[in-house]
């Protein structure tokens, strides 16, 4: 039987952006940093977020030290994967393609951003 997929909230995914842009951290470190990027929660939100991440197994913790340090056991692509499959099977039934060209037509793209589309089209078309 396959796995269910992980289920994370939007604060939890506030909480891994911090350890996936800044690496290990304690709790108190996790919450300056999303006061820094304009989310206001207190300590024991965190902590909680914390502790129900390392539940899940999305984040461990080393108990050395007094202050827990917390690391991300999941990559930020893993997770993205993850949650663009079940985007693509709930609106899609499972067809990517309509997914990536709802995208193309409603966002705006950089010209650097082009290009690497671009040279993504390139290597996936067949050689003749």
């Amino acid at each position: 039987m396959a796995k269910a997929p992980l289920e994370l909230g939007s604060a939890e995914l506030d909480v891994l952006k911090v350890l996936w842009d800044r690496g290990p951290r304690t709790v108190r470190e996790v919450l300056d940093e999303m006061h820094d990027r304009g989310r206001r929660v207190a300590y024991t939100t965190v902590l909680t977020l914390l502790t129900r991440l390392e539940q899940k197994g999305a984040v461990a913790s080393d108990k050395s030290e007094q202050a827990y340090v917390y690391r991300p056991k999941l990559t930020r692509e893993r997770v993205t994967a993850t949650r663009l499959r079940t985007l693509v099977q709930q609106l899609y039934d499972g067809a990517a393609t309509p997914l990536v060209l709802q995208l193309m037509q409603s966002e705006k793209f950089s010209p650097e951003e082009i290009a690497q589309l671009q040279q993504l089209i390139d290597r996936l078309e067949p050689k003749d």
